[in-house]
C-alpha cells in the first residue's frame, strides 16, 4: 500500500474523532525532556528518525511508523542527526470520567 498523503491522513484523522491534525517538524538532535500534553495523539513519522520514551520502553521510530499517546500520558523525544517531521492527529477533549 502506497505510503498516504497529509490529506488522506487528516481526513481519516478526523474521522475517528481528533479534532486537529498538522505537521511537527523537529531539528536535529532536539531533546525534549519528559512532559505531558492535554491532549491524546495519533502521528506518522514521515521523515527522519527519533526516539520516544514512555512507561519505561524507547522506541525507536523512522519514516513510515506510528505511535499513539494517551492524555497526560509522559514522555521523552529525542531527535535525529537530520531531524525528523511527523504529522499529528490531535484529540484536545478529555475523554469523560467513567462512573
Amino acid at each position: 500500500m502506497p505510503d498516504p498523503t497529509f490529506s488522506e491522513f487528516e481526513s481519516q484523522a478526523l474521522a475517528q474523532g481528533f479534532d486537529e491534525v498538522l505537521e511537527r517538524t523537529w531539528a536535529p538532535g532536539a531533546v525534549i525532556d519528559t512532559h505531558v500534553h492535554a491532549f491524546a495523539v495519533k502521528a506518522l513519522v514521515v521523515r527522519g528518525e527519533m526516539w520516544l520514551t514512555h512507561g519505561g520502553v524507547t522506541r525507536y521510530l523512522r519514516a513510515g511508523d506510528t505511535f499513539e499517546l494517551g492524555y497526560e500520558v509522559p514522555h521523552a523525544e529525542r531527535y535525529g542527526d537530520e531531524g525528523a517531521a511527523y504529522w499529528v492527529a490531535r484529540r484536545n477533549a478529555a475523554p469523560a470520567p467513567q462512573v
